[in-house]
C-alpha cells in the first residue's frame, strides 16, 4: 500500500534532513510529494544545493496525506512567520497525522501548539533555550504521531523511523538492509 507522503522546502533548508527521508520513504514505496513553500520549485538549501521540487505548496496544500516531514536548518525560522505553514501543520495533526520534525523544525511544532501532546521530543542542542524539555541523549524519538530527530547526523534513524511509522518495523528494516544502515 502506497501512503501520500508530503515533505516541505524552503529556501535554506537542511538538504541531508530533507533528501535522506525522501530517498528511505520512496525506497519503501510511499509517494513523497516534495512541495516548494516558494513560488518557484527550484529551492536552494543552506550548503547551495538546490532541490526541484515536485510542486508549490498551494497546490498541494488543501489535499490529504499520511505523513508530513519538516526538514530543519535556517529555513525554519521564517516558515515560523507563515500561518499557512502552522495552520498546515494544525490540521494535519488534529487530522491524526504523523509529523516529522528535524533539527530545528520541532520549533514549528511549538509553535503550532501541538509539540505538547508529545511525552518526549527531541530536535536540535540549539533549540534548547526554547525547547527546555528536550530529550538530547536521543537521535530521533518516536511520541504518538510525532517524531522527531536531532539534526543532519540523525537524518538516517529520522527516516527509517518515518518508513516504520507508515509501513511497520519489517519494512523499515528491510529499508535499512538495503542502504547498510546500522
Amino acid at each position: 500500500m502506497s501512503h501520500r507522503v508530503l515533505v516541505l522546502l524552503a529556501p535554506g533548508f537542511e538538504e541531508i534532513e530533507a533528501v535522506t527521508p525522501i530517498d528511505l520513504l520512496r525506497r519503501a514505496d510511499a509517494q513523497v510529494i516534495v512541495a516548494s513553500t516558494e513560488s518557484q520549485l527550484l529551492v536552494t538549501g543552506r550548503s547551495g544545493i538546490s532541490i526541484q521540487a515536485d510542486l508549490t505548496l498551494p497546490e498541494v496544500i488543501d489535499q490529504d496525506f499520511d505523513l508530513l516531514v519538516l526538514p530543519g536548518g535556517p529555513a525554519v525560522f521564517d516558515l515560523r512567520e507563515k500561518p499557512r505553514i502552522l495552520d498546515l501543520i494544525r490540521r494535519l495533526h488534529f487530522a491524526n497525522v504523523p509529523i516529522g520534525a528535524i533539527c530545528a523544525a520541532p520549533l514549528l511544532l511549538h509553535d503550532a501548539g501541538i509539540l505538547k501532546d508529545a511525552e518526549r521530543f527531541t530536535a536540535h542542542g540549539s533549540t534548547a533555550e526554547e525547547l527546555p524539555d528536550l530529550i538530547s541523549d536521543s537521535s530521533t524519538i518516536v511520541s504518538g504521531n510525532l517524531i522527531t530527530s536531532r539534526g543532519a547526523g540523525t537524518a538516517v534513524s529520522f527516516g527509517l523511523s518515518l518508513v516504520e511509522k507508515l509501513y511497520g518495523s519489517e519494512k523499515a528494516l528491510a529499508v535499512q538492509e538495503s542502504v547498510h544502515a546500522s
